[in-house]
């Protein structure tokens, strides 16, 4: 007998040997996992491996010594709906008529003609879900599982929508947490608010345990650090930097769980990761806001510290560990390069979004495809174009502290208002914080970007030139109930 089990051992490892590891060899055939983990108002200095100073996120810089960090990267607009819009479509959100961020009183939202990354993936057969903040509408035909998700669980819109809050209008009504369809749960409390960190984790490591083996789409857009802040007991106290600290080692402890999930079920290796964050910091919320440093200003604005997010990619074996991309490149390129990744066809209509694959994997002499990018905010206005590291801004009005610091205890401070008279340019790869304005230096770069500036309001329009654009498509829209 003892002959007989040593024979079938060696022709098993020979087998192994001639054909590889049976999990191996599934893994190669299986398509990839896709993880995306979306924040909600962190700044760009609020991850370790960015600066970030009184907390520590060890999880996410675990991420980036395992995967590659993206110094360059950028949200479409620095507000909330118009940012997920752009994720989640890969269209920039005026495109599809989505701007600002979405309130309870909304009767608009994403069209179902437009295609999400979960109907892309949907093509392959891939299950999908979403934990937390979805913020493109709230009535019934605009939730996840009308547009291509399998589950859903979180909150309609942000947290600060709902009675409690201290600047809230009088006519916000009670804030829901939705299950799925339907309303779980009709008047979230603050107490609510405590757990949803952790809701929110152990429904998508609830999720990995049970779709392991199958490939699988998990988009998880937290509510935090979005004001106002709430911790569990877990970490409450935790940080040198207060509560803002304590929350964002909070979404840090869930990044980890969910690594730990994908380890656990043996699918680590078949899982990209993406961790980005939706805009930059609220300022005006001081010890409630993070940090956008070195950049200029934050959220609301077209300026670096607005738009510029801290972002990680995992995935070992297909992402160089360890490594930094400086190459500029925006969540509008997310779809076109899991549609690439998975081989499925991207939607029928134009969309905005390029393949940046060989970006995230590190290849050698690779550039990104687009001409440029394209900042619009508020109700489309063209703010800011960027070719390469040189950004314009076009003349428009945006808020600014002025050098003040932001409220204490959850209560923000005015902003002032300023505005861009002339077009103003700046060299990013010698002026990341935007201190010189160099457009009287280089008159042919200013030419050059302002006609690229002409082609995005010929094809998007731009309401501070009083222009209708070409290329521009109706969001959805329900009757008065």
């Amino acid at each position: 007998m003892k002959s007989l089990y040593h024979s079938l051992s060696t022709i098993a490892c020979l087998l192994v040997a001639f054909l590889g590891n049976p999990a191996q060899i599934l893994a190669a055939e299986r398509l990839p996992n896709i993880v995306i983990i979306f924040a909600d108002d962190q700044g760009y200095a609020d991850v370790g491996v960015f600066g970030a100073k009184g907390f520590e996120t060890p999880n996410l810089d675990r991420m980036a010594w395992e995967g590659r960090k993206f110094t360059h990267w950028y949200s479409a607009q620095p507000v909330c709906s118009a940012s997920r819009t752009a994720l989640l479509t890969g269209c920039y959100p005026n495109r599809i008529g989505i701007h600002g961020a979405l309130g309870p009183s909304a009767r608009h939202g994403i069209n179902a003609t437009e295609m999400t990354i979960a109907e892309v993936v949907k093509q392959k057969d891939y299950a999908t879900a979403i934990f937390g903040k979805w913020h493109l509408g709230h009535r019934a035909e605009f939730l996840p599982l009308r547009h291509g998700f399998d589950e859903y669980f979180g909150l309609p819109y942000s947290n600060d929508m709902w009675p409690y809050h201290p600047t809230a209008p009088k006519n916000y009504p009670d804030l829901p947490l939705i299950e799925g369809d339907r309303v779980l749960k009709p008047k979230v409390t603050p107490e609510d608010q405590t757990h949803l960190t952790t809701w929110y984790t152990e429904h998508a490591v609830d999720f990995i345990n049970r779709n392991k083996d199958q490939p699988f789409l998990l988009y998880v857009p937290h509510s935090m650090p979005h004001v106002p802040l709430y911790v569990s007991e877990k970490f409450k106290g935790k940080s040198a930097q207060g509560l803002y600290g304590d929350v964002i080692m909070e979404i840090d402890w869930s990044v980890g769980q969910i690594l730990a999930a994908l380890k656990a079920n043996q699918i680590d290796e078949n899982t990209l990761v993406i961790y980005t964050s939706d805009n930059g910091p609220w300022l005006s919320y001081g010890d409630h806001a993070g940090s956008a440093l070195p950049l200029r200003e934050g959220k609301g604005t077209a300026w670096e510290g607005g738009v510029r997010e801290p972002t990680i990619m995992r995935w070992p074996g297909k992402i160089p560990a360890g490594t930094v991309c400086d190459v500029p490149a925006m969540n509008i390129d997310i779809l076109p390069t899991i549609a690439h990744l998975i081989g499925a066809e991207l939607p029928g209509h134009k969309i905005d979004g390029l393949n940046v694959w060989p970006l995230i994997a590190g290849e050698s002499g690779a550039k990104n495809p687009h001409a440029g990018y394209w900042f619009y905010y508020k109700q489309n206005e063209l703010h800011a174009v960027i070719q390469d590291t040189w950004k314009l801004y076009l003349p428009h009005e945006y808020r600014t502290l002025s050098e003040r610091t932001g409220g204490t205890g959850g209560k923000p401070v005015p902003y002032d208002s300023a505005n861009v008279e002339t077009s103003e340019l700046y060299n990013l790869a010698k002026d990341i914080s935007e201190m010189r304005n160099v457009a009287k230096d280089h008159p042919e770069i200013v030419k050059r970007l302002e006609a690229f500036a002409e082609e995005a309001r010929a094809e998007l329009g731009d309401n501070l030139r009083n222009r209708l654009g070409k290329g521009s498509r109706q969001p959805g829209r329900v009757a008065d109930r």
